[in-house]
């Protein structure tokens, strides 16, 4: 038995290839003093992972050439000498793209698989659900019967703002990429209505299906999308800035020219990551895990079969190819 990892093998100077990542084995690692090893079942693949992979000043550590690439993963534990951790418990750790790790029980949650699926604790019961969560309650701050809208709709963040925005009696507007994610925004989400950004004029759309302009925007992809939205927001309206996707392989796409609108229209703009907001993530892990199990707060996977393919779905998450949250499955 052999413990399949993922390296960081360069830096990219732009779009993201497989070759940016070399696969290797290692032996699978031992618990010492006050640890636990763990077997991953999912591996998380999320967009802030293309920042870590540059040599640039960040919010958070890069991810070291020659290492493990950076992530979260949940799996059970199979050797413990943590006095917290026994093995068959299901936790959540950040121990990258591998399959088996080793963990001092920092930061580590352990999670309960009969009450969610083991899956949805990387997704809407995790770190893409608290984002939605926190950017929304106190960046974006809706009150009903405003009209928020969000981009990337049908992807793990996105989709969780909009059916929270609806349940705080808001208009939600959501923009992703396609007819089926759109269906799938609308039919099955229950967002008000969703624009296709890449078949429709997003102007034009966006002034149909916003008639009383928009109240809170929640953006994940800057650059185009953030220009257009800036032509309908009202005054004194929200933004809550939690992605740039659209710059990640190119910083330049990220030019605004509407940016006057901020003053004339008194906008204020938010950006967040959600590790700031460290006294908020146990409420809002509690809030998005009851609404789960009850079957009121819906989310859609994307999942990559074996820690081979979790490059190409990588690239895959970059380039818009997933449809709701990407995982890797590991076992």
């Amino acid at each position: 038995m052999k413990n399949k990892q993922v390296l960081l093998a360069s830096r990219p100077q732009g779009t993201v290839e497989e070759s940016h990542f070399r696969i290797v084995e290692s032996d699978i690692p031992k618990a010492g003093d006050n640890e636990f090893v763990v077997r991953n079942h999912y591996l998380s693949l999320d967009p802030y992972m293309r920042g870590r992979m540059d040599n640039e000043k960040s919010y958070a550590a890069k991810a070291e050439v020659g290492a493990v690439m950076v992530g979260t993963a949940v799996g059970e534990v199979i050797e413990s000498k943590h006095e917290k951790f026994n093995p068959g418990d299901f936790v959540e750790t950040r121990t990258g793209w591998q399959e088996y790790g080793v963990s001092n029980g920092g930061g580590v949650r352990k999670l309960d698989p009969n009450y969610v699926p083991l899956s949805a604790y990387l997704g809407v019961v995790g770190m893409p659900g608290v984002t939605a969560w926190i950017g929304l309650n106190e960046h974006g701050k809706p009150k009903a019967g405003e009209t928020v809208v969000v981009s990337a709709a049908s992807g793990a963040v996105g989709s969780a703002v909009g059916q929270l925005a609806k349940l705080k009696g808001c208009r939600a507007v959501g923009i992703a990429g396609g007819k089926a994610k759109c269906d799938y925004v609308v039919n099955e989400l229950g967002f008000d209505a969703c624009i296709d950004y890449k078949a429709v004029d997003l102007n034009a759309a966006l002034a149909a299906a916003c008639p009383k302009g928009v109240d809170v925007y929640f953006d994940n992809v800057g650059g185009p999308t953030l220009d257009a939205l800036l032509l309908h927001m009202n005054n004194f309206s929200r933004i809550a800035l939690c992605g740039q996707i659209a710059g990640y392989n190119d910083p330049g796409a990220l030019a605004l020219h509407n940016a006057r609108s901020f003053l004339v229209n008194r906008i204020a703009l938010r950006g967040f990551i959600c590790s700031d907001h460290l006294d908020l993530w146990r409420p809002a892990l509690k809030e998005l895990g009851d609404l789960v199990h009850e079957g009121r707060l819906k989310y859609r996977e994307s999942i990559a079969m074996g820690l081979d393919n979790a490059p190409k779905a990588f690239i895959g998450l970059l380039a818009g190819k997933n449809f709701g949250k990407q995982l890797v499955k590991l076992i």
